[in-house]
């Protein structure tokens, strides 16, 4: 179709006006809106979008700051929280060494104590044993003098009545049952 037009034109003799380019009127009007557009974007809408996008620099970087400081501060707080639980641990581990060490201690007095016990129960016993002996062996010497003395009284023929010299028999006669004992063991 352009084509058309441009032989059209070409057979009336109108080169001049040449289809491609618009009319002088057109240039100047759209020029003049040009212009004043122009001047409205570089005096209101340019210092607006600039002063939009300054603002929006400076709080991307003021963000950027606050997360850095908030970063350094959860660094901060967990290395606290790391030295904190191993001072926790080492607490910890000194507060089981101590109970071991107490704990040993008291097996250890426990032990004593049972023992001292044992040998108290153990001498107490032994005395016992010696004075219930003592009274067995006086018992006994008094029952065998008193056998003794029947006996001899018997064999004898009289009663023997005289106390010191009965006591004394009796007791030279176990003395003599004693020396024996032990020269048989």
């Amino acid at each position: 179709m352009l084509n058309a037009l441009v032989t059209n034109l070409a057979a009336e003799g109108e080169v001049a006006n040449n289809p491609l380019l618009p009319a002088w009127y057109d240039i100047i009007w759209s020029g003049l809106w040009f212009i004043i557009i122009l001047v409205v974007v570089w005096k209101v809408a340019l210092p607006k979008l600039t002063k939009m996008l300054d603002e929006r620099s400076a709080a991307i970087e003021g963000n950027i700051a606050k997360a850095d400081e908030a970063q350094k501060q959860a660094e901060a707080a967990l290395e606290e929280y790391t030295r904190q639980l191993a001072e926790a641990r080492t607490e910890a581990g000194e507060i089981r060494e101590a109970a071991r060490e107490d704990g040993k201690k008291i097996v250890a007095e426990a032990k004593d104590a049972a023992s001292s016990e044992a040998a108290r129960i153990t001498a107490t016993a032994h005395t016992q044993i010696e004075a219930e002996r003592q009274t067995a062996l006086v018992s006994l010497r008094s029952e065998v003098g008193s056998l003794a003395i029947d006996l001899a009284g018997g064999v004898v023929g009289e009663t023997l009545s005289d106390d010191a010299r009965a006591t004394a028999v009796v007791d030279r006669f176990l003395a003599d049952l004693e020396v024996s004992e032990k020269a048989a063991q």
